[in-house]
């Protein structure tokens, strides 16, 4: 089975552009994966036309062998635009070789070890008396797993300020509330989107009782494992880390030494399955649970699926707390993954068991958009 075809497609959905391709193969099988790059869409479906004139004409069956090409077949290897399209073309040929045999996605990767995927619910609201309402609430509608995030999300229509301090006071207070209010049945964590430094984020771990937070995401940048083994000598709250990665080679300076207690991988970035359940396995060597980013479109979310289930360190995945338009989402894609029971079910369909309606994508449905932008009160620039 050859690949006659591969497309791109980069449209608006709901809240933040979304990059699709499709394979197509000359059985008249095609399959469906996605790019987690956002906000650089254009610059991972370039990367794609440059690996599609060699891609054409080869197997689809042979994904691992196409990895490697796609790999190392420039001088430049690696970087998070490369992985991104690698991401999305392994996850799409995944699909074309489900539907040729007739499988879902997860036997290919060695059958399921789940019926059900485990999920962790976030609440965006701002810190004060109704965010601990609002967690109790989703305590209450039968969520174990809840993140919060800071609160403040910026625009990206205009410059936010950002005060750090001002911040993890804020935070630790009502954290402390929350905790209170939930019970030590339920897991609190938050995403702190690499904001803070070494010593603001141990200023804000040492500002709540211990036990109060079961995980930390992302407080600091990924790229210095240095600044999270001086972070780790001063707190003892589990660190959530790693979806900012984009292979197992980003992953394993955090997974040899345990720096990372849950690991943030996202499919669509980190080299799709190919790559993924590679560093799953290298997680399972030090005890290290899954805990899968998953922001995108349906396809990120059915893809994220098919890994959950084949794993067997999982903790929860990512339920997207920005969804934009459902009715948008019904519109293009068929059998999406769908919550009942605050879990997504596994879906027994061949391939990732979803498809999209390419007549329903807009033509001219992509927008230029910017991520926010963030300052600290003097002015400078910091990270959103």
């Amino acid at each position: 089975m050859k690949i006659t075809n591969i497309k791109t497609y980069g449209f608006w959905l709901g809240f933040r552009n979304v990059c699709l391709v499709k394979v197509e193969t000359d059985q008249g099988i095609h399959g469906w994966g996605e790019s987690g790059l956002s906000g650089r869409e254009q610059a991972v479906m370039g990367a794609i036309e440059h690996f599609r004139p060699f891609l054409i004409g080869q197997s689809a069956l042979n994904i691992n062998a196409l990895w490697q090409e796609m790999y190392r077949g420039q001088y430049f290897e690696g970087g998070r635009v490369l992985a991104a399209a690698i991401s999305a073309i392994d996850i799409a040929l995944h699909d074309v070789c489900g539907k040729y045999l007739n499988v879902p996605v997860y036997q290919l990767l060695g059958g399921k070890q789940r019926h059900s995927i485990p999920l962790f619910v976030t609440s965006t609201l701002d810190f004060g008396e109704a965010f601990v309402e609002h967690v109790c609430q989703l305590r209450d509608e039968g969520w174990q797993a809840i993140r919060a995030t800071t609160g403040e999300h910026g625009n990206s229509e205009h410059v936010s300020i950002f005060n750090p301090r001002k911040s993890i006071a804020k935070a630790a207070t009502w954290l402390t509330k929350a905790r209170e209010a939930l019970g030590s049945e339920s897991v609190l964590g938050i995403d702190y989107h690499h904001r803070l430094t070494v010593a603001e984020t141990a200023s804000f771990c040492q500002r709540m009782p211990s036990g109060t937070l079961d995980f930390l995401e992302e407080p600091i940048r990924d790229q210095s494992p240095v600044s999270y083994q001086n972070l780790r000598a001063l707190t003892d709250v589990p660190f959530a880390i790693g979806e900012e990665f984009s292979s197992k080679w980003d992953f394993a300076p955090y997974v040899d030494t345990a720096l990372t207690n849950f690991a943030r991988i996202d499919i669509c970035n980190a080299g799709g399955f190919t790559e993924a359940m590679k560093i799953a396995a290298m997680c399972e060597t030090r005890y290290i649970d899954m805990m899968p980013h998953n922001p995108l479109s349906p396809i990120c979310t059915a893809a994220s699926v098919h890994y959950c289930a084949a794993l067997a360190n999982l903790s929860w995945l990512e339920i997207a707390p920005y969804e934009g338009d459902l009715d948008i989402h019904d519109e293009i894609f068929s059998h999406r993954p769908k919550v009942t029971n605050n879990t997504f079910e596994v879906s027994d369909r061949a391939g990732l068991g979803i498809d999209v309606n390419e007549s329903a994508i807009p033509n001219d449905g992509f927008k230029f958009w910017e991520p926010p932008r963030l300052t600290k009160p003097d002015g400078s620039y910091t990270n959103w």
